[in-house]
């Protein structure tokens, strides 16, 4: 996988200081030395004291800083301590002015100070995707239903709630998801400035320390840098004379009006242009992981073209050599050119790809849950419309693969999940009459913004042939 994805740092637990006394015992022999036999040496006394100097101001500033960060509470009069403890559930306003549940992810002192009453909560709507997460006060909960966490006799929380499975994150184990969750569970920036269009992010990425504390990022939509402030970005502009992605431009094409544009693009030929590309994706994508070493992966970068240059709407990422025959591994829309047929256009570009490598494709899992839509509309529209050739009286499921180079196991999935397949006798029977056909195809919607094969001009990847120009 590629761009998508977050980092994670690691806490090492510090030491714990020795409590042994390091001070003499009376009747102590040596065993050896110049010391003689019962000798002390003098020193060890002395550290003994310093220590016991020191121990009495070190355990009062101990008490001090507890003191310190102690969080004032109020009760309410229903009972709920302010401020609420992360973890805590509650009922909370949405947009629509109806209340759902939510589960406190953070907590933070307003504007006036750790006042009780005062503090912000990020919530997570628990029927909702992560990407709803926000910031809200209490005057948007209702505390009256609130579930504060109970505490054990030893002090520990207890666990009230399991946490439902999630298939967008099988390809991690409990503990790692739980890692993922903590180190995630707050989106570091909020909005980002990208040409023409302002974007509120959906997710945490890892973008570099110096960063973090940014509530927006300006991006240069031309060779994706970000700056903390919108100055550094017009001195960056007015520099800048590329108006296009790095690399290749490989597939041009004017669809109703539209002009959109494909640069394939090497991430070990242009690094920091695919590691920026990898943090602005993770922003709007939440299960997938970032790896910043993106030498091995080839990066399609989907643009407008208008008189002003090329404005990335969007791209799909896909390994150099993928040995379980991936054709894609990482595709975003960004939200401003969303519902505008891109996401489609994406799809069906990884698939022309794949068609000239004469190579079965298939992407990458786990898919989001807009990505198994988005693909599931794709493999039914291009199915379908093979089916419904009167010329086509036999097809087998390895026929339907090698006329749309989609994997057999996605398009039984596809048939199965539009009753379109039976087993019989050990084997599957497509059972597909034309009426059903057309109302599938009507379902599945619009192809969104086509691709013309013969708009393409590419030449696949060739691993020998950069194998042998790095030898030498």
């Amino acid at each position: 996988m590629t761009a998508a994805a977050e980092g994670a740092t690691d806490a090492k637990a510090a030491k714990p200081a020795d409590t042994t006394n390091p001070g003499p015992t009376k009747g102590g022999t040596s065993s050896g030395g110049s010391g003689g036999a019962g000798a002390i040496p003098k020193a060890e006394p002395s550290k003994a004291v310093a220590k016991a100097a020191t121990a009495a101001p070190s355990a009062a500033a101990a008490v001090a800083e507890k003191k310190k960060n102690e969080v004032p509470t109020k009760v309410t009069a229903d009972g709920v301590t302010l401020p609420l403890d992360v973890g805590t559930r509650v009922q909370c306003r949405w947009r629509d002015a109806q209340f759902y549940p939510v589960r406190v992810i953070e907590r933070r002192a307003g504007q006036s100070g750790p006042q009780p009453e005062e503090y912000e909560y990020y919530v997570h709507y628990e029927q909702f995707n992560r990407r709803l997460d926000t910031w809200v006060t209490i005057a948007d909960m209702n505390l009256a239903t609130a579930e504060q966490e109970e505490f054990g006799p030893d002090g520990k929380k207890k666990r009230k709630h399991e946490d439902a499975h999630d298939e967008e994150h099988a390809e991690f184990d409990p503990n790692a998801l739980r890692e993922h969750e903590e180190v995630t569970k707050v989106r570091n920036i909020l909005k980002v400035e990208l040409g023409k269009h302002e974007m509120d992010t959906w997710y945490f990425s890892p973008f570099p320390p110096e960063y973090t504390t940014c509530k927006k990022l300006f991006f240069c939509e031309f060779s994706l840098n970000f700056f903390k402030r919108k100055e550094q970005l017009q001195r960056h502009l007015r520099k800048n004379e590329m108006h296009h992605p790095p690399g290749d431009e490989i597939y041009r094409n004017t669809f109703k009006g539209r002009t959109s544009a494909f640069f394939e693009v090497d991430g070990k030929k242009h690094k920091i242009f695919c590691q920026n590309l990898c943090y602005l994706a993770k922003l709007f994508l939440d299960h997938k992981t970032l790896y910043y070493d993106v030498d091995l992966f080839l990066f399609y970068v989907l643009c407008e073209v208008d008189e002003r240059g090329y404005h990335i709407v969007g791209y799909f990422s896909k390994e150099k050599c993928s040995e379980e025959g991936y054709n894609l591994a990482c595709i975003l829309s960004l939200p401003a050119y969303q519902r505008k047929g891109y996401g489609k256009m994406l799809i069906s570009f990884s698939y022309e790809l794949s068609k000239v490598e004469r190579k079965v494709g298939t992407p990458e899992r786990p898919l989001s849950d807009l990505g198994l839509v988005s693909y599931r509309g794709y493999w039914t529209r291009e199915l379908l419309a093979i089916l419904k050739e009167p010329s086509r009286t036999v097809m087998s499921i390895k026929d339907l693969s090698e006329l749309t180079m989609i994997k057999t196991e996605d398009i039984i999935s596809t048939l199965q999940h539009l009753n379109l397949l039976a087993y019989q006798k050990g084997a599957y029977v497509i059972c597909a009459a034309p009426e059903v056909i057309e109302k599938h195809l009507k379902a599945a919607g619009s192809p969104g913004v086509e691709v013309d094969p013969g708009k393409l001009i590419w030449t696949p990847y060739n691993a020998e042939k950069e194998y042998a120009s790095f030898k030498g």
